[in-house]
């Protein structure tokens, strides 16, 4: 995992623009269930991209905390497409995401228990045998806690990252947005996280009911969000990090923009550490 520096996701609004004028991106990251059917439009377009671009894949179906059977002819469908464009790295999210073959097209919480470590930990080693890559896992918002949670959500995160030999994609917004709703302290989360783990990071906005904060990737980064991601820079070095938009999506210009603001944050966070 040699990959470093700063990506965005790639969203079909700016498949043309990023032909066009080849952007100062080091990555992209496309949402793996978008490009899972063989041919048309879709997969043409991360191909031309990836001819440029390095990529990674990310994706919110694998159901990695459900007690249903893993979705085999999901994974084989992600391990062609693994071969076909060569990602860097594969990710997707610590939840579950339906139940009876029902996907209810949410990322769902865990209990926070060393059972629940157990099981899912033995999943994602079944993945990464099948996939033959070792993948990461993602820290999802959360709106409600379970009344029996014996870990703290960092505590459950890094347990099962070290049992099943995993790597993280810690999402800033997340341990924000968690934060809020939670009222733990988020500096708390970043020092709880094994920083030997961490091979990403998300940036992304969100929504602010005041008393209740929704992930909803449809805003820019807000200037907390944007202080916490100092604060891991600090922590954990210089992490690929990316900028999420996955509504109001605005003009290529507006997300290069909030890109060069991460560059900033993080050079200037670096540089007081050197």
């Amino acid at each position: 995992m040699a990959l470093n520096g700063f990506g965005l996701g790639l969203r079909a609004e700016h498949y043309l623009d990023i032909l066009a004028t080849r952007p100062a991106v080091d990555w992209f990251e496309a949402l793996t269930e978008n490009y899972l059917v063989p041919g048309g439009k879709p997969l043409h377009f991360l191909e031309r991209v990836r001819e440029h671009y390095p990529l990674v894949l990310h994706g919110v179906s694998l159901s990695i905390g459900s007690t249903q059977p893993l979705d085999r002819d999901y994974l084989h469908a992600l391990r062609a497409l693994c071969k076909h464009i060569e990602p860097e790295w594969v990710s997707d999210h610590l939840c579950w995401t339906g139940t009876a073959g029902l996907n209810l097209h949410d990322l769902l919480p865990l209990p926070y228990t060393e059972e629940a470590v157990a099981h899912v930990a033995a999943r994602v080693r079944q993945v990464q045998d099948v996939l033959g890559r070792r993948i990461l896992l993602e820290n999802v918002s959360s709106y409600a806690e379970f009344a029996a949670a014996p870990l703290r959500e960092w505590e459950f995160l890094s347990a099962v990252a070290e049992a099943a030999d995993c790597d993280i994609l810690l999402d800033i917004n997340n341990i924000y947005v968690s934060a809020r709703n939670h009222g733990f302290d988020p500096l708390a989360y970043l020092d709880g996280v094994p920083a030997a783990r961490v091979r990403q990071h998300h940036l992304a906005g969100h929504t602010d009911l005041g008393d209740l904060v929704i992930d909803t990737h449809d805003a820019a980064v807000c200037d907390p969000v944007w202080a916490l991601y100092a604060a891991a820079v600090r922590r954990f070095g210089p992490v690929p990090t990316m900028i999420e938009r996955d509504g109001n999506i605005p003009p290529l210009a507006e997300l290069l923009d909030e890109l060069d603001l991460a560059r900033r944050i993080a050079g200037a966070e670096l540089a007081e550490a050197a």
